[in-house]
């Protein structure tokens, strides 16, 4: 794994976008600045790492554009040391991005391919900060709840009871919900046992959120 000084520039020109596009929190950009996208990526995207696109890494599924890693990041508010479970770890670049802002990730995946690449590459990576499981992300981790935030990565029907469980008092739900053509994004506080507060915020295109475990086989 190489990160050489022009993969660093095509890092920085990428954070100036982010810049453009409305990103403010500084802390996010400078993560996005650090964390080295390509990695995440076959080698026949590398050139195209530093775009502001989505990608597929296999299985049906995609990288996120960066601008929306910092949306969706934006939103919950983290805070250090914050607990978060993140459904989708896709090819774990998100978590990498929640992880060097200092947060301790548990990070669910049900694409046993994607589980175990995302798994050795953030090893090698060294961020120990963050906690891999090949797992259902419909029903959370309630093993390791509450959370202080959760970020679903997928698109849902609904918002599945089970996550507004696992959240702590006080913490926050990210989750895009919405139908094949499009979702919107929902950020939800958790006020108390019973109480939550809903905000419905941007329109985007994600990958449906399924349920059970699918093997590499």
């Amino acid at each position: 794994m190489k990160d050489s000084y022009r993969h660093k520039g095509m890092r920085r020109r990428l954070v100036n976008q982010l810049r453009e596009k409305g990103v403010t929190d500084e802390a996010i950009l400078a993560a996005i600045g650090a964390i080295p996208r390509h990695f995440f990526l076959d080698k026949a995207f590398e050139e195209h790492a530093y775009e502001d696109k989505p990608f597929p890494i296999g299985h049906e599924q995609t990288i996120s554009q960066p601008y929306t890693v910092a949306y969706q990041t934006n939103l919950l508010h983290l805070k250090p040391s914050d607990k978060v479970l993140e459904i989708g770890t896709g090819s774990g670049y998100q978590a990498a991005i929640l992880a060097a802002l200092g947060a301790v990730v548990y990070t669910v995946e049900r694409q046993e391919g994607l589980f175990l690449k995302a798994k050795e590459l953030l090893k090698k990576m060294g961020l120990t900060t963050i906690h891999c499981f090949f797992s259902d992300g419909t029903l959370g981790l309630a093993e390791h709840a509450p959370f202080d935030k959760i970020l679903v990565t997928a698109g849902a029907k609904e918002v599945p009871n089970c996550l507004l469980e696992q959240l702590a008092i006080g913490g926050i739900l990210v989750i895009p919900v919405g139908n094949a053509d499009g979702q919107y994004m929902m950020r939800i506080q958790r006020k108390d046992k019973y109480q939550f507060e809903t905000e419905t915020l941007d329109a985007f295109k994600f990958v449906p959120f399924l349920g059970g475990l699918a093997s590499r086989h």
